[in-house]
């Protein structure tokens, strides 16, 4: 269920150490409303921004949408989240994606292997880790691909009282999903999804993940960062119903994510939009996406509108929903989706 108050948005990691603009951020999500604030690792690292969001307010839930596991081992991750934790009081959410192989293998210089298993081993290894920090569980983790068997004194933090972060995993495809379901506390869904996917796609997989480890939906944490088109007025909302057209014919482009076009009979589309990501021509690309196919992907229309349609479309599918807007959004509208969404 959409929880009241849970109308989160996200600090700019790309500001690096740009301080003054973090500060904001984080404090225009406080005065917005919002429940919390995410992070996410394109041109920076993501959880400096989350460190300053942490001693800065006392109230917002903290966390990384995503950090890439892979281009980290589970001991070095393992230590900035339970720093993480310890510094935001308990509110820090540690959100988990893979990216893809030439990411891992050729920007980060890290091995590769069938994500999905590795995923899966990577969250046993971080709570192998913590358990061995905070319960005293002696520490011997051996994996296929990690193994931790070593914790002397001299390199073991002291435990503190809010324990182990949940771990949210980002998923699109069923094995991964699976994954998230039977090892993570929640899921970070993609912004390229619509609620038919989530009903019956994702959330069945979910289950079939939760019932293999003994849980329960009310074990489980659903988050989305959901697509957005809203103005003031009506130039404003041009504006961003153009950007959103052409972030979902970028993400309709991406052989990843072709199986939720598949999903509602739209396999031709993502032919002709990778046709043209591949020739470059990306003013061709955003005119593919109709009105039809926005609408479907994206909720669209006036900020107050906007807000009760979040809550109509996604109610019962998901607890926590992020306004995802690839265009500026005043204050004012921020306020007023937010609003809106929580009287439903």
């Amino acid at each position: 269920m959409l929880i009241d108050g849970n109308i989160g948005g996200s600090v700019d990691g790309t500001t690096g150490a740009d301080l003054g603009a973090l500060e904001d951020q984080v404090a225009l999500a406080e005065r917005v409303g919002y429940a919390g604030v995410w992070s996410t690792e394109v041109g920076r690292d993501p959880f400096l921004p989350l460190a300053l969001a942490a001693r800065q307010s006392s109230s917002l839930t903290v966390g990384t949408a995503v950090a890439v596991a892979f281009a980290r081992n589970p001991m070095t991750l393992a230590a900035t989240a339970h720093d993480l934790q310890a510094l935001s009081s308990g509110r820090f959410v540690l959100g988990l994606g893979s990216q893809v192989k030439a990411h891992i293998t050729r920007r980060f210089g890290m091995p590769w292997s069938e994500p999905a298993a590795r995923m899966a081993e990577f969250v046993a290894a971080l709570r192998a880790i913590w358990a061995c920090w905070q319960d005293d569980v002696p520490l011997d983790f051996r994996g296929e691909f990690y193994r931790h068997t070593l914790m002397t004194p001299m390199f073991r933090p002291p435990a503190h009282r809010w324990g182990p972060p949940p771990v949210f995993l980002a998923a699109v495809g069923p094995r991964m999903t699976t994954v998230a379901g039977e090892h993570a506390d929640g899921l970070l869904a993609h912004s390229f999804t619509t609620a038919g996917y989530l009903r019956d796609e994702t959330l069945p997989q979910v289950g079939k993940g939760l019932a293999s480890s003994g849980r329960t939906p009310a074990d489980f944490t659903v988050c989305l960062p959901g697509l957005v088109a809203t103005g003031a007025d009506d130039g404003e909302l041009a504006a961003a119903i153009q950007a959103v057209r052409a972030q979902v014919a970028f993400y309709g482009a991406t052989p990843a994510y072709r199986r939720v076009l598949e999903a509602h009979g739209l396999e031709r589309l993502h032919e002709d939009l990778h046709r043209l990501s591949t020739a470059g021509d990306w003013e061709a690309m955003t005119a593919l996406v109709d009105d039809e196919v926005l609408d479907l992907f994206a909720v669209v229309g006036a900020p107050e509108a906007v807000g009760r349609e979040i809550r109509r479309r996604f109610d019962g599918l998901v607890d926590r929903f992020t306004l995802a807007a690839p265009y500026p959004m005043s204050e004012p509208v921020r306020r007023a989706v937010v609003a809106a969404a929580r009287e439903g």
